[in-house]
């Protein structure tokens, strides 16, 4: 059987109660509990709260992911030369602290995102503007000066020939989330004089690497927590593995086949084939004919890319030549 307190032994305990000496002892044994539990310890900074959580932060940067390697595709084909582009950071900041890391001054674009309220900042780095702006007008980069000025106004509508396309990247990124159109509000050159948003207002930072041959720079987008708190509950991790899957090869078929589509390609129609020698290819003049074995109303053979596809017949359209096409051609098929 379990030991039965007398009452002498009642009487002693109640009485260290009152005296104090059973809390003490119970307080000691708590702090010991306390300093021996393996506890981890986080600091938390009530200045800059993180309103965003870690999935969320991950999924924007997945966003971003996607936008720096459209963005950089498009960039390379219209500057004609490798562009790289990729997520460097992703962070939670108060808005002034976004502004006085900015350079002054800078290439500062502010955005709306309709249908979103309130605005989203872009910011390119004069040291990857520059070199932007001399590819586009001919010059090599070499030796290049970076000027401390703002962009003039045949610089601003190079540049807008950039953000533009910037600008598109982004909307196709963030529309397998939500129906977002970013479109450019106004243009500026010292960031200190903009104020979107409460100077201890949070923000989330997006920052860019641009490579651009031997040149690198940074480009930096500002989302303020308040433009895209409606579209948070959607940033979670099932959302963004649902979004990952809705962009998946289904998607990309049709993508890749709007890219297909806009490509050029050479079409070239074979009427004949004969051996000359090279003395009658000198002796060729306006008006002479070359005979061969090929009937008027022979089949012809078009060649796509120095490929033969398909086999047709010659004819007239609309007063210009042109070639019917009848069949698929067979593999090795020529004239």
């Amino acid at each position: 059987m379990a030991d039965v307190l007398d009452q002498s032994e009642v009487d002693a305990l109640l009485a260290a109660v009152e005296t104090g000496g059973v809390e003490s002892a119970t307080s000691e044994a708590a702090m010991a509990a306390l300093t021996t539990t393996d506890k981890e310890v986080h600091t938390y900074d009530f200045k800059r709260p993180e309103r965003v959580s870690k999935e969320q932060m991950r999924a924007i940067s997945g966003i971003h992911d996607s936008f720096a390697r459209n963005f950089g595709a498009a960039l390379s084909g219209f500057l004609r030369t490798i562009v790289e582009i990729r997520v460097a950071t992703t962070e939670q900041l108060t808005y002034s602290e976004f502004i006085y890391s900015l350079p002054n001054p800078t290439n500062f674009n502010l955005l709306t995102a309709e249908p979103l309220e309130g605005q989203v900042c872009l910011e390119i780095s004069p040291l990857i503007i520059y070199p932007i702006i001399d590819r586009l007008l001919g010059g090599s980069n070499s030796e290049l000066f970076i000027p401390q000025r703002p962009l003039t106004m045949i610089e601003q509508r190079l540049v807008g020939c950039i953000t533009d396309r910037a600008l598109k990247a982004l909307t196709e990124s963030w529309s397998e989330l939500v129906a977002i159109e970013f479109k450019i509000q106004e243009v500026e050159s010292n960031p200190h004089l903009v104020q979107i948003v409460a100077p201890n207002e949070i923000v989330v930072v997006i920052g860019f690497e641009m490579k651009l041959g031997g040149r690198a720079g940074t480009l930096s987008l500002c989302i303020p927590f308040n433009v895209i708190e409606p579209v948070m509950d959607k940033l979670v991790t099932q959302g963004w593995l649902a979004y990952q899957r809705r962009s998946g090869a289904d998607d990309k078929t049709e993508e890749i086949a709007r890219s297909v589509g806009a490509t050029h390609v050479d079409v070239t129609a074979l009427l004949a084939e004969t051996d000359i020698t090279m003395q009658e290819l000198l002796g060729l003049q306006v008006g002479d004919i070359i005979q061969t074995d090929k009937a008027v109303d022979g089949d012809i053979v078009l060649q796509v890319e120095e490929e033969s596809k398909f086999v047709g017949k010659l004819g007239k359209h609309k007063g210009a030549y042109a070639v019917k096409i009848e069949r698929t051609a067979e593999v090795e098929e020529s004239v």
